[in-house]
C-alpha cells in the first residue's frame, strides 16, 4: 500500500495519471487496503505538493529525515501539519493490519480459482488520480502465464478506463522514491530525436536494505551498473520487470496498420470491439454518465480480464508481454529491440524507484533459480540470440542478449573447476603447466586479469574489495546451485518433462534472517538439496587441497602441483562463510550436521568413483 501511495504521489496532472493494481489472488483484503490507501492519500498528496516532499513513500518518508532538512525554515505550521498527517499515517497503517491479523475481512483469497473483479476507486475525484483495483480470472484448467499475463491483463484494461500512451510498471515493494521520475521519462519519450523509435525508459533498481556489507551481492551491481549501462550505448538497456516507463503502441507489435481489416485485428487482439477502437491513438475512454457509463466500461474491462479471452488470439504471442520465458521481461524487451525499437537507461543521481532486496541465502537462490530457468527458456527457445537477432539488431546488442541468456550455462566449467582438478590433485596428477614452463606464466595471466578487470569494474562503481569477494562469492555459489537447478529446469520444461512455474520472491523479511544479514553472517536454513552440492564441493575441495599439500611437501613436486594448490586454495578462501557455517557457528543459520555429513560421504563416493576411472 506505500507503494500505491507513492505512484498516486507522482508529480504529473492527477486527470492524466491512473493507478491499477494486479492481485492475482482476488483478496478482499488487497481491495480494502486500496479503499484505506487512497483515503489517507487525500490528506498526503496535499501535504506532499504543499511543502515539496521528495519522499513520498509515507513509511520512507517519516522512518528518515533526509525531507525534513532545512524543516526550521517552514516554521510552526509545517510540524503541526507534518504531526497531523503522521497521525492519520499511522491510524491507517493499524486499520490495515488489524484486517490482516483478522484474516482479511471474511477474505477468501488466493484460491486460484475466481471470476475476474475490477473497482474503479475515486472516479468522482477531480483533484486524485483513479486507482483501479483488477483481479483478472484464475481457473485452475486455464494457463495463466504468471506475471506476463496479468501485465497482459493490465494493458487490456487500462485501455478501456484511461488508454495512457505510456506505462509504469512497478513491482509490489517497489515504491517511486522521487515524483519527478515520470516527468524525466517524459523527457526522453517526448524527445523528437528519441521518440520515433523509443519503446521503453528503464531506471536501475535500487533497494533500502542494503548492508554495509551486502554478503549476497543482493544491489546486483554487475547489471546495473556495468552491463545496462554498456548496453544504454548500443540500442539500449534490458526491459528489467520493474521501474520502467512503457509506450503503450510498442507492445502492440506490427499489427496496427491503417489498413488493416476488422477480422484481422480481431484474430490479433481478440473479439472485443472496444477494444480494437482503443488501438487508435484518438480513443479516449469516455466515464462520464453522459457517454458510456462507468458500468458499462467495467464490463467491457471484465470480458478483458476474463480466461477465454486470449484464446485463438496473439496476445503473448506476437503482441503485449510475451509468454515464451518465466523472465518474460527480457524476452519481451529483446523482441522490441529486434523489431527497431530502442531504449534509454535514466540513472539520475537521486534513485527514482526502492526496493527491498533479498537478505536470505533461501531468498536468493530461489529468486537465482527462476531468473537462471528464464533465460535459459529464451536461450533454447526461437528467439535464440544466435538464431532470432543477427539480421534484426546490431551486432554488439546481439551479443549482449546471447550472454545474458546463456549466462546461466556458467554452471558447466564452475562445476568442472571445482572437482576435476581437485580430483588429479588428490591422486598427484598435474593438469597444468609446470611453473618453470612458459605456458604457466599464459594460465597465470588470465587467471588474474580476469579478476582484475572484474575488481576494475566494481572500484569504477564505487565498491571496494570486499564487494569484488561478495560478487565472486555469490557468482560460484549461484553456478554450482541455482543457474545448475534453473538450466535443467529450463531443459525439462523444453522437452515436456516438467509445466512451467512460477515461485515469486518473498517480500516479507524475517527478523532472524535480518538480523544475520545485518551480521554478516550467511543464513543456510534452505533446501537440503542445494546446500548438500554446494558443501560437498567445499569438502572435496578441503580433502584435495590437504592431500595435494601433503603431497607436495613430501615429495617436493611443488613445480607440478602449483596450480592446481592454488585454485583449491582460492576456492577455499572464497567458501569461507561455508566452512564456518559447518565448523564454527551454533547459531540457527548454521549449517546442519547431517547436511555436513551427508556432503562429507557424496565427497568420499565422488573421490572413489573417480580413483576408479583414472585407474582404468
Amino acid at each position: 500500500m506505500n507503494t500505491v501511495i507513492s505512484a498516486i504521489a507522482l508529480d504529473y496532472p492527477p486527470e492524466r495519471l491512473h493507478v491499477y493494481v494486479s492481485d492475482d489472488g482476488g483478496s478482499s483484503l488487497t481491495l480494502y487496503g486500496m479503499k484505506e490507501a487512497w483515503a489517507f492519500a487525500r490528506s498526503w498528496l496535499p501535504f506532499c505538493r504543499t511543502h515539496g516532499i521528495k519522499t513520498r513513500c509515507p513509511k520512507a518518508y517519516f522512518s528518515s529525515a533526509e525531507d525534513d532538512e532545512g524543516a526550521d525554515l517552514r516554521g510552526t505550521e509545517f510540524f503541526e501539519e507534518r504531526k497531523k498527517i503522521k497521525k492519520e499515517f499511522e491510524l491507517f497503517r493499524e486499520r490495515v493490519m488489524r484486517a490482516t491479523e483478522n484474516g482479511g475481512i471474511g477474505d477468501k483469497s488466493i484460491s486460484g480459482d475466481h471470476p475476474p473483479i475490477i473497482e474503479v476507486i475515486g472516479a468522482e475525484e477531480a483533484e486524485m488520480p483513479i486507482l483501479v483495483y483488477v483481479s483478472r480470472e484464475k481457473r485452475p484448467s486455464h494457463p495463466h502465464h504468471f506475471k506476463a499475463g496479468a501485465l497482459n491483463v493490465l494493458l487490456r484494461v487500462s485501455s478501456m478506463i484511461s488508454n495512457s500512451p505510456y506505462i509504469l510498471v512497478l513491482d509490489c515493494d517497489m515504491y517511486c522514491n522521487d515524483p519527478a521520475s515520470v516527468r524525466q521519462a517524459m523527457c526522453c519519450h517526448l524527445d523528437p530525436k528519441l521518440s520515433p523509435s523509443l519503446a521503453f525508459v528503464q531506471f536501475p533498481q535500487r533497494f533500502h536494505n542494503i548492508s554495509s556489507n551486502d554478503i549476497y551481492d543482493s544491489q546486483m551491481r554487475s547489471a546495473f551498473s556495468t552491463l545496462w549501462e554498456g548496453m544504454d550505448g548500443l540500442d539500449g538497456p534490458v526491459l528489467s520487470g520493474t521501474g520502467f516507463y512503457m509506450k503503450r503502441v510498442a507492445l502492440y507489435g506490427t499489427s496496427i496498420q491503417y489498413d488493416t481489416s476488422l477480422t484481422e485485428l480481431r484474430q490479433t487482439f481478440g473479439y472485443s470491439d472496444e477494444f480494437i477502437k482503443s488501438l487508435s491513438p484518438k480513443y479516449l475512454p469516455n466515464r462520464s454518465n453522459g457517454g458510456d457509463s462507468l458500468s458499462v466500461i467495467l464490463k467491457e474491462a471484465q470480458l478483458l480480464a476474463s480466461c477465454q479471452f486470449e484464446n485463438q488470439t496473439k496476445w503473448g504471442e506476437e503482441v503485449g508481454v510475451l509468454y515464451h520465458s518465466v523472465s518474460e521481461d527480457v524476452v519481451t524487451g529483446y523482441t522490441l529491440h529486434c523489431k527497431g525499437w530502442t531504449s534509454v537507461f535514466c540513472v539520475p543521481s537521486r534513485p527514482q524507484f526502492v526496493g527491498s532486496s533479498v537478505t536470505n541465502l533461501n531468498d536468493l537462490l530461489v529468486q537465482g533459480t527462476r531468473w537462471s530457468s528464464g533465460l535459459v527458456d529464451v536461450g533454447i527457445s526461437k528467439f535464440c540470440p544466435f538464431i532470432y537477432g543477427p539480421l534484426k539488431t546490431s551486432f554488439l546488442e546481439n551479443i549482449c542478449y546471447s550472454e545474458l541468456s546463456f549466462f546461466p550455462f556458467y554452471f558447466l566449467p564452475v562445476w568442472c573447476f571445482g572437482t576435476i582438478p581437485q580430483l588429479c590433485l588428490f591422486h598427484g596428477i598435474p593438469l597444468y603447466p609446470e611453473v618453470s614452463n612458459s605456458f604457466f606464466g599464459v594460465f597465470a595471466f588470465i587467471f588474474l586479469s580476469a579478476c582484475s578487470k572484474h575488481l576494475l569494474e566494481v572500484i569504477l562503481a564505487g565498491g571496494s574489495i570486499q564487494t569484488w569477494s561478495n560478487e565472486q562469492r555469490i557468482w560460484m555459489i549461484k553456478s554450482v546451485t541455482s543457474h545448475l537447478y534453473g538450466s535443467l529446469d529450463a531443459i525439462m520444461k523444453r522437452i515436456r518433462m516438467r509445466k512451467a512455474s512460477f515461485l515469486p520472491t518473498n517480500k516479507v523479511a524475517d527478523s532472524d534472517h535480518v538480523k544475520l544479514y545485518q551480521m554478516g553472517k550467511f543464513d543456510f536454513r534452505i533446501s537440503t538439496t542445494v546446500l548438500a552440492s554446494m558443501v560437498t564441493l567445499v569438502v572435496l575441495n578441503m580433502v584435495a587441497f590437504m592431500a595435494g599439500l601433503a603431497r607436495a611437501i613430501v615429495f617436493g613436486n611443488w613445480e607440478k602441483m602449483l596450480i592446481q594448490v592454488l585454485l583449491s586454495l582460492y576456492i577455499l578462501i572464497m567458501s569461507y562463510p561455508v566452512i564456518e557455517g559447518m565448523i564454527l557457528r551454533k547459531d540457527k543459520g548454521r549449517i546442519p550436521y547431517s547436511v555436513t555429513l551427508l556432503s562429507i560421504v557424496f565427497a568420499m563416493v565422488f573421490l572413489t568413483l573417480g580413483s576408479v576411472v583414472l585407474l582404468y
